[in-house]
């Protein structure tokens, strides 16, 4: 029996605010990560320092902000008011110091917890910030949120303002790197939601003059939607609206300019707002899904004192829009009903389009409902005993449990007996999982989703992760395709690719989906054994160890054992997001890899091919 651990009053102990961020940095950023996923760490910390830029331009102060972000120093530059230069210290080091706690100075900021740059400072290696003001100009540096130089106040000719520069500390976020695409997205949101601001990005110029228009613009592919892009404004609330021909729901939805990923109240009104007021307009009763089926949306609100429920605002609580105003809901109700009817009284052709799509997605609906019926019963006998799916404990869709732990949770999906049992014995069982396939899955490109249904691979795969009927209730936050790195395994890579893009974009869209990277080589000596990604890393570890060390080559996952595996999908995971760049048309997209034109395909793999002279050459120079 273990000896009791006597508690008094030693085992009390009180934190200073740099201790507590960095003991339990979840709290505040929300999960770590290495910045291979749009909601890392990394990104919340260049988030926090530009919601103040944008809450100084939102209160009239400042129309351009420069951002810098190299391999790991990001720069932030606003012309706001400045931080008061008294306060320049107090502002980033001290919890429950801030202007946003005064209403008057800032109504509707994006936050109102005043944590967001300490966070900052205490998360990063390096930490400066720079007031000017007045003529005047204040600078203070930081190491992990411990102030190393107080610098005195000195005249500057410098523009109002702010700039704050930080290092991310790479022992808390381990082998972070930046994706270029998530910061891309980041700024081009404050541009959309910030009509008239100007961010200059690494020397690239961000700026939108119709809002939500422009973003749902850049977000569809306008030659593909059914009808022109219906954009809607009032008091404290935008939004924009179409119908595509892709399959599922796309929105994107904003409060206070915060980028709500995971939604919340606003956008459940939204939701209901629109079949709501489309029953009334065309006084039929149809069903919500075949409304909302291809339906790509945008909404934007203001509230005074939103309330979140994380620290990080991805999801908007329950809440009045002001202290005795209406609810969110009854408040986006009655914006759309209004703004949506008139809309489609003035423009008859929209109102046919938008009829049109939505008797087409009815058809569709009716000609497979007895199919997904047959194909559903099949799926949960299946699940009672699914040898495919290797289930974990811990879901992404629970509603109650540890966020952090929760945002861990993955679907590995395998081909082969030897892979899917090398990843099924190294796994965390509490978040990750594992899907095994029996082959080459079908090539379901041109089809309708009634395949989805017919084929019992696809149907079990889409129970497995809960998204039949949108995402909302993704059983894994990541949903990694782990085969072989050779040319059938980039072949079941493609086919999975082209499943999820027909038939559940918004999976790629959001972020969800993910390659897993795993060694090509083993480099070893009786000292030491490193793991390689790369030919490049093959030579500098041969370089490091010398001496002729063990060099094994990994042909597929198969050959490398469980015990081995765990090293690659644990802690040092590397895993590829699957991103889709902003002139991406899916469908040009999946018919030229995967339609029949051969030729052009042809060609194209004839201008890219390099021999082995080639690759000899490349080497040498």
């Amino acid at each position: 029996m273990a000896a009791s651990v006597e508690y008094n009053e030693d085992s009390i102990k009180s934190l200073d605010w740099r201790e507590h961020i960095r003991l339990r940095p979840g709290m505040y950023i929300g999960k770590l990560g290495d910045g291979s996923a749009v909601d890392d760490g990394i990104y919340v910390l260049v988030k926090e320092v530009i919601d103040n830029c944008i809450d100084e331009h939102v209160m009239g102060h400042g129309k351009t902000i420069h951002v810098k972000v190299g391999d790991h120093r990001v720069e932030v530059r606003d012309y706001g008011r400045g931080i008061p230069l008294g306060k320049v210290v107090d502002c980033v080091s001290k919890i429950n110091t801030g202007g946003k706690y005064d209403s008057s100075a800032f109504q509707k900021s994006v936050g109102l917890n005043g944590v967001g740059t300490k966070a900052v400072n205490a998360l990063s290696t390096y930490f400066k910030v720079q007031s000017f003001r007045e003529g005047e100009t204040k600078l203070a540096e930081f190491n992990t949120g411990e102030l190393t130089n107080d610098a005195k106040i000195v005249k500057s000719s410098e523009r109002n303002g702010t700039l704050i520069t930080f290092e991310p500390d790479n022992t808390v976020f381990k082998n972070y790197h930046f994706i270029p695409e998530y910061l891309d997205n980041q700024i081009w949101n404050y541009a959309f939601l910030n009509a008239g601001l100007t961010i200059n990005f690494n020397g690239e110029k961000y700026h939108s003059e119709n809002g939500l228009l422009d973003l749902l613009t850049r977000k569809s592919d306008v030659d593909n939607i059914r009808y022109p892009i219906i954009h809607l404004k009032g008091d404290d609330i935008e939004l924009a609206i179409t119908h595509s021909n892709q399959y599922g729901e796309e929105y994107y939805s904003f409060v206070n300019g915060q980028y709500t990923t995971q939604g919340g109240t606003h956008l459940a009104a939204f939701r209901e707002a629109v079949v709501k007021t489309i029953r009334d307009f065309y006084k039929k009763d149809y069903d919500a899904a075949d409304i909302r089926a291809s339906i790509v949306g945008a909404i934007a609100v203001r509230v005074q004192e939103p309330v979140f429920e994380s620290q990080t605002k991805t999801k908007l609580g329950s809440l009045n829009v002001a202290h005795e105003g209406p609810t969110m809901r009854s408040f986006v109700l009655d914006f759309v009903r209004k703004a949506l009817d008139d809309h489609l009284h003035k423009n008859q052709a929209v109102a046919d389009a938008l009829l049109k799509r939505i008797l087409q997605s009815e058809r569709e609906r009716k000609e497979i409902a007895g199919i997904k019926k047959l194909a559903n019963d099949r799926a949960k006998k299946a699940n009672l005993h699914n040898k495919k799916l290797r289930d974990c404990r811990l879901h992404f869709d629970d509603k109650k449990g540890d966020e952090d732990r929760l945002a861990e949770t993955m679907l590995f999906i395998t081909e082969g007996d030897s892979a899917s049992g090398s990843i099924t014995k190294s796994r965390d069982v509490q978040t990750q999982a594992v899907f095994s396939l029996r082959g080459k899955p079908f090539n379901c490109f041109g089809h309708t989703k009634k395949v989805v249904y017919e084929n019992e691979e696809f149907n079990l795969l889409q129970h497995a992760l809960n998204i039949e009927d949108g995402i909302e209730g993704l059983r894994y936050r990541k949903i990694v395709i782990a085969t072989d790195a050779d040319v059938d395994g980039m072949h079941i890579r493609l086919l999975l690719l082209t499943y999820f893009l027909q038939f559940f974009p918004e999976l790629v869209k959001s972020g969800h989906v993910f390659i897993l990277e795993t060694p090509l080589f083993r480099v070893r000596n009786k000292k030491e054994t490193i793991y390689c990604y790369s030919d490049e890393e093959r030579q500098r570890a041969i370089a490091k160890l010398g001496n002729k060390p063990e060099i094994t080559r990994f042909k597929g996952l198969g050959e490398i054992s469980p015990e081995e595996f765990g090293e690659f999908i644990g802690e040092d995971i590397r895993l590829e997001p699957v991103i889709l760049k902003k002139d991406t048309k899916i469908e040009d997209l999946l018919k030229f890899y995967m339609g029949k034109n051969t030729p052009d395909r042809q060609n194209f793999i004839i201008d890219k091919l390099r021999v082995e002279k080639d690759l000899v050459e490349e080497e040498l120079v």
